[in-house]
């Protein structure tokens, strides 16, 4: 006869696990001999071994009683249920898994690989780190909205990146994130390049469909999100109205006469 360390040991759980059982009723609490101790037979180890089994395989302990008690047909029948309930929940960490390792990989998190090759071009032709940080996000709510299409815009977006006016914009903004004071100069400088680019797009007919722009929550939320990310981004609007345009994400024209953009020489 086993003491209840012994009986633990042999089956290879807790002291704790055994009186846990004895309180949920899945394993029979013996009387306590005359020295006050309870002790613990054959019978008792081949059933604490069959429910430790059971919920190691994943059977919850809810099930497991009347697991033991079913006949041959019922207990297979019972088994395959749990079974498939198993796979669905390996499925679903697995997928779990996928996206941890989304979010360690920093731009991959949330967005397709495409979006993350983008992101990488625009670090190349000189973008500060903030900048890309704040482009990732608003992919994200792009992505979130329309990720079919997101892919689609991805390789016209890179040939892009080729125009030298593209890459001093994006040179510019990075100037103007990383300084602490608003910048007059290269604010009015960013909104010529981009009022002229928006120009050239609604020339060539490389603009938002008009099934897409009556979607307007992602570009809402994209103008507000460049505004929480910099509060000097609200300038930025303002002047791209005054040269007759929405905002830098619509590349809508604002409504009555658009007075014509003349894009300024640098030195």
């Amino acid at each position: 006869m086993l003491t209840i360390g012994q009986l633990a040991s042999y089956a290879g759980v807790t002291v704790r696990t055994v009186r846990h059982y004895h309180q949920i009723g899945l394993l029979p609490e013996p009387e306590r001999d005359n020295s006050g101790y309870r002790r613990y037979g054959a019978t008792a180890v081949v059933s604490l071994i069959k429910v430790r089994t059971l919920a190691e395989a994943g059977v919850p302990l809810s099930e497991i009683d009347s697991l033991l008690q079913a006949d041959a047909p019922a207990f297979a029948a019972a088994i395959q249920r749990i079974d498939a309930r198993l796979s669905d929940e390996i499925a679903q960490r697995e997928n779990s898994r996928k996206q941890i390792a989304q979010l360690a990989a920093g731009d991959h998190a949330a967005l397709p690989s495409e979006v993350a090759f983008y992101l990488n071009r625009l670090r190349e032709i000189g973008a500060s780190e903030r900048l890309v940080h704040a482009e990732r996000d608003g992919w994200i709510l792009m992505t979130a909205r329309w990720p079919d299409r997101v892919r689609e815009w991805m390789p016209s977006k890179l040939a892009q990146l080729e125009d030298p006016r593209l890459v001093r914009l994006y040179q510019v903004l990075s100037r103007l994130l990383e300084g602490g004071e608003i910048d007059e100069a290269l604010l009015e400088e960013a909104a010529d390049i981009m009022a002229v680019l928006a120009e050239e797009a609604h020339a060539g007919g490389d603009v938002m469909s008009e099934d897409d722009l009556e979607d307007g929550l992602p570009f809402d939320l994209l103008d507000a999100f460049a505004v929480e990310v910099d509060p000097r981004a609200q300038r930025m609007r303002d002047l791209m109205r005054k040269r007759g345009w929405e905002s830098w994400t619509r590349q809508e024209r604002v409504a009555g006469p658009v007075p014509p953009v003349v894009e300024r020489q640098r030195t």
